[in-house]
């Protein structure tokens, strides 16, 4: 019985698996990949007023039972967003019920009619620009910058699912256009950034918001919205923007809960009012 499960969902495997957040209908799929699915829903259930907290150890767990592949979650008609099959961030998505950062959908819903260049600073797989570029957000035209190599290759992998429609760099975004980082850390969505003192292998060279816009990637004819998520350098990456801000300019940064000093804020409030 095992072996024949194993085998119908080896025949799967070799169709691109899917799952439709609006419909919740799961394609490509074996047995054993629903039943994956069904246990990472149910984790994401279980942990989301937790924060999601022993998520990751549970999708390490499913993932040693199903094959080595992408799953392509579909977040609206126009938008498609591949992440690696159990990956121990990204499977919350296959939570219909779960709003991810549901208050940067809000603001980009808000603003679908309205026509601005998006920023994703701290792009990781490329959610945000996919969302902002699809129809419903309003096709905005969309840089995204990621900084992990590793992460730029999924980006890369969604601007290409996507039909191409965004711009995508492997770049650290920091105060001025100048000198390479190195990216450390083992998860994808928790990496910090050391400064180097030259070039040296997987090194990454850093740019400022302000060089991006001076060398036309960042149309600032238009009102730009810049979403600042880069693990810790934000106020460095804000001080590369010295001028954008005085341009029609909206910045969404996250500023981390454990931060008592509200230092992105204050910064903010004070140093570019």
């Amino acid at each position: 019985m095992e072996a024949s499960l194993r085998q119908a969902d080896g025949v799967a495997s070799e169709r691109p698996l899917a799952f439709d957040r609006k419909s919740g209908r799961l394609s490509g799929a074996g047995v054993i990949d629903r039943v994956a699915v069904l246990a990472l829903q149910a984790g994401s259930v279980i942990t989301r007023p937790y924060g999601h907290r022993g998520y990751r150890h549970g999708c390490k767990a499913v993932a040693t039972v199903v094959a080595d592949r992408d799953i392509i979650v579909r977040l609206n008609e126009d938008a498609d967003f591949a992440i690696p099959f159990c990956d121990g961030y990204w499977s919350r998505m296959l939570n219909p019920r779960y709003d991810y950062e549901e208050e940067i959908e809000a603001f980009l819903r808000c603003a679908a009619d309205l026509r601005y260049s998006f920023v994703d600073c701290g792009a990781n797989f490329g959610y945000w620009s996919v969302l902002a570029s699809s129809r419903p957000f309003g096709r905005q035209p969309t840089l995204a910058i990621e900084a992990s190599p590793e992460n730029a290759k999924r980006l890369g992998a969604n601007a290409l699912l996507n039909g191409d429609r965004f711009r995508w760099l492997n770049a650290a975004v920091g105060g001025q256009a100048a000198g390479f980082v190195r990216i450390t850390g083992a998860r994808h969505e928790a990496l910090e950034t050391l400064r180097l003192t030259e070039n040296e292998p997987d090194a990454v060279t850093v740019v400022s918001l302000d060089s991006l816009v001076a060398g036309g990637l960042v149309d600032a004819s238009l009102p730009v919205v810049v979403k600042l998520d880069v693990e810790g350098v934000e106020i460095e990456a804000l001080t590369g923007a010295e001028r954008l801000m005085h341009r029609d300019c909206v910045v969404i940064c996250e500023e981390h809960g454990s931060d008592t000093t509200h230092g992105i804020t204050r910064h903010l409030l004070e140093e570019m009012s």
